[in-house]
């Protein structure tokens, strides 16, 4: 999925604005300028848009872990190259959602998957029973976030 509409759907999901998200990128130590933000969350189409990277995502997916959860004794490793697994998994403990709650938003964005399924994508890339989580499983799921957390 795009890095770019993960960001979007989670801004507006959570209706922050760029300072905060700048701000919340720069609790991990990744400093980004604020007006750096603005083209990040433009239409593609649009000529002053700009691709957010994995690096900038994975900051901003951190520093919204902090954020909601508090900081960590150890600092998240550093990571190069984001999965849709990794970003469900990082909006996951941001959140501090258990199985139940992440079929529950699902089914508010009218997606059933069997709990077996759903566990597989939070398993390590090494074992037998993982699953890559799709692009529509990954917008299903931000979907329902943003209908969990500002209304229908």
């Amino acid at each position: 999925m795009n890095n770019n509409d993960v960001l979007r759907s989670i801004r507006y999901a959570l209706d922050l604005p760029d300072a905060a998200i700048a701000n919340m990128t720069g609790l991990t130590g990744y400093a980004v300028d604020v007006a750096a933000i603005a083209p990040l969350l433009k239409d593609e189409a649009d000529p002053d848009s700009a691709i957010c990277d994995d690096i900038l995502l994975a900051a901003f997916l951190d520093g919204l872990i902090i954020h909601q959860r508090g900081a960590r004794d150890t600092p998240p490793a550093p990571v190069k190259r984001l999965t849709n697994n990794l970003i469900f998994k990082k909006i996951r403990i941001a959140f501090d959602l258990k199985e139940d709650d992440l079929h529950a938003i699902l089914k508010l964005a009218e997606f059933e998957i069997s709990k077996p399924e759903l566990s597989a994508v939070f398993r390590n890339p090494d074992n037998k029973n993982y699953r890559q989580c799709g692009d529509q499983l990954l917008r299903y799921f931000l979907k329902g976030l943003n209908i969990k957390l500002r209304g229908e």
